[in-house]
């Protein structure tokens, strides 16, 4: 058994060629919590995404409000520049979404896409939505839409052995930065 900070490896003997043959296992208690969904929001009355718009964009990190949907920064980032483009409606899927949300959504995702390749010259990006807590959405109930910028090079070994994530920046100065590339009339282009 080897130990670490939050984690427990369990090298595996013998499977008789099988998966644990090959691989190790990495066990990460403290993701239990987020599995049993402490600390969630409940509804629209604490839900983050149904709060943030009433805040300033400042405290609230958002780069860009639209007519239905705004873009802001996810607050535990994959990577520097990890936007969230979100229906200001509080609904949980996208089926539920109304034509011009659809329409406006992916318009936002294509400008945040530009302007944080404008301003730090991503090479590619991971972006989607992922469906229902089972599907690993971390606020089920307010469906977002995540893009994550990717650089060569960008994954290491911190997430993992350290249990941190390095970011060039603090997320108020990306924030400005983003936003300061954003269209002037605050809506996509």
């Amino acid at each position: 058994m080897i130990e670490g900070p939050g984690e427990l490896r369990v090298p595996v003997v013998n499977d008789e060629g099988g998966p644990t043959a090959v691989f190790e296992h990495l066990w990460t208690p403290y993701r239990m919590a987020y599995i049993r969904g402490e600390n969630k929001p409940t509804g629209d009355h604490d839900c983050p995404f149904c709060l943030i718009p009433a805040m300033s964009d400042d405290d609230g990190l958002i780069v860009a409000r639209g007519e239905t949907v705004f873009a802001v920064l996810n607050l535990y980032p994959y990577n520097a520049g990890h936007l969230m483009v979100v229906p200001y409606r509080h609904v949980p899927d996208y089926t539920d979404l109304t034509v011009p949300e659809v329409a406006e959504l992916g318009a936002f995702t294509q400008t945040a896409m530009r302007v944080v390749r404008s301003v730090s010259g991503a090479h590619g990006f991971n972006v989607g939505m992922n469906q229902g807590s089972v599907a690993g959405a971390g606020i089920a109930d307010h469906l977002h839409q995540h893009a994550v910028p990717r650089w060569g090079g960008d994954t290491n070994f911190m997430p993992v052995i350290g249990l941190t994530r390095v970011l060039p920046q603090v997320l108020s100065e990306t924030r400005a930065l983003l936003a300061a590339a954003w269209p002037a009339t605050g809506r996509a282009v």
